[in-house]
């Protein structure tokens, strides 16, 4: 008797995280998303961090890309472009 096949199990899975080390006022930060998730940073870093993730996401929305078919050099470049200036 033949063993049974295995099915193809290639699914890939990404996530994105932030982490900010800038925390000198004791408080506790994190959000997550669907995909994300930023932990510690002061205020502004925190809030930084999460607007460039937001933006990113929905940049690769209006590209009709997952977060998982998008390339390293790609997503760096949106990344850059998200960031808040």
């Amino acid at each position: 008797m033949k063993p049974a096949k295995r099915a193809n199990r290639q699914t890939k899975h990404a996530a994105l995280f932030g982490v900010g080390l800038d925390n000198k006022d004791g408080h506790k930060r994190i959000t997550t998303g669907e995909k994300f998730i930023i932990v510690g940073g002061s205020e502004e870093t925190h809030e930084r961090m999460t607007e460039t993730l937001v933006k990113t996401f929905e940049e690769l929305k209006q590209r009709g890309k997952p977060l998982e078919a998008v390339g390293t050099k790609e997503l760096s470049e949106i990344i850059n472009q998200s960031t808040p200036r």
